[in-house]
């Protein structure tokens, strides 16, 4: 079937299957179903501490991927926006959602130099792009100026984008 036929009829992207050679090679070390092969006899690997979040972006469109990763980028809410965000915890469940879209986007670990906040001081706090969490802890903010967001929200004579846009629309349509 040629390129043409397969666009007008399917149009998925990256659907043919490829299987991995299976080698007869025994040097790997075998983790449960999963074979390690270091890059010397002797390897030892550094201990490690995994994070407990990730910060997942994505950074390929949407258009023409198969309807199930679709399904799996709305079950992460990265159907949105291409430059949207994503915070995750670190679970074999999630990992699973992000192996399958491992293509379509990018997974950065989230890193506390600090430590983990608490959930009172999470006033000033920043998540960088590299995926450092860092806690201003200088920054507060103050009691009346949150009373003061508050009374705004609930006053019913603020002119908010939604009002403005129904009124004007009316206006539009019926100007006399």
């Amino acid at each position: 079937m040629s390129t043409v036929t397969n666009l007008l009829l399917g149009g998925v992207r990256h659907y043919t299957r490829r299987y991995a050679p299976k080698y007869k090679d025994d040097s790997g070390v075998r983790y449960g179903l999963i074979t390690y092969f270091p890059k010397t006899p002797n390897h030892v690997d550094p201990p490690i501490e995994p994070t407990k979040l990730f910060m997942v972006q994505r950074i390929k469109k949407l258009s023409g991927t198969p309807w199930w990763e679709k399904e799996v980028m709305s079950q992460l809410h990265l159907d949105g926006k291409k430059s949207d965000v994503a915070i995750v915890k670190n679970t074999p469940e999630t990992n699973v959602l992000l192996w399958q879209v491992k293509h379509l986007i990018k997974v950065t670990p989230i890193k506390c130099p600090d430590g983990i906040p608490k959930t009172a001081s999470l006033n000033g706090s920043y998540l960088h792009e590299n995926g450092t969490f860092m806690v201003n802890r200088k920054v507060t903010i103050d009691q009346k100026r949150i009373d003061a967001i508050d009374e705004y929200k609930k006053d019913w004579k603020k002119l908010d984008s939604e009002t403005l846009r129904k009124d004007l629309r009316l206006k539009w349509v019926n100007p006399l």
